[in-house]
């Protein structure tokens, strides 16, 4: 018999290659038919452990998901980046691989997030997500989001819509 601990905690160095593989598969999946494929591919060329390891050390934090020892998702957030958003704090991205979204990691994943900020004083919380991945809408708002805010942002160079998801 096997049994798996699942765990949510602050992501380290050695978690550089999981951040990678989660960043690649889940935008492959989510992203697919909402940015151009050339510049899908472009984006996720530049998210590999280098790019992972100058984002630890930039110190926002991102916690991850580990089922077993195999990181299986990750949530980067902190204080907004954006007055647009109009909340204190912000979920930058939250993603985990295709094989475990709809199992409520995700929900867990936001929730030890939210906890944190609200630790640190930050209870107004906004997340963005383009307007076209219907999968990323239907998750905030079933988590108790209010559509909000809508603005135009460049993926890629290309402009696209988002809307601002609001909690609290």
């Amino acid at each position: 018999m096997s049994t798996r601990t699942t765990s949510i905690r602050r992501a380290r160095e050695a978690d550089l290659g999981g951040l990678s593989k989660v960043f690649d598969a889940s935008w492959r999946e989510a992203y697919r038919g909402i940015i151009p494929g050339v510049a899908l591919e472009r984006l996720i060329s530049t998210r590999d452990r280098a790019w992972w390891r100058g984002a630890l050390r930039r110190g926002r934090p991102i916690a991850v998901v580990e089922t077993g020892e195999l990181v299986v998702g990750y949530a980067a957030y902190g204080r907004t980046r954006s007055q647009s958003l109009g909340t204190e704090a912000e979920i930058d991205e939250l993603y985990l691989l295709p094989e475990y979204q709809g199992v409520g990691l995700g929900r867990r994943l936001f929730r030890a997030v939210r906890n944190d900020l609200a630790d640190h004083g930050l209870a107004r919380l906004g997340v963005w997500s383009l307007e076209d991945n219907a999968r990323a809408s239907a998750f905030y708002e079933g988590l108790g989001g209010v559509a909000g805010p809508r603005v135009l942002d460049r993926v890629a160079g290309l402009p696209l819509p988002k809307v601002g998801f609001l909690f609290g």
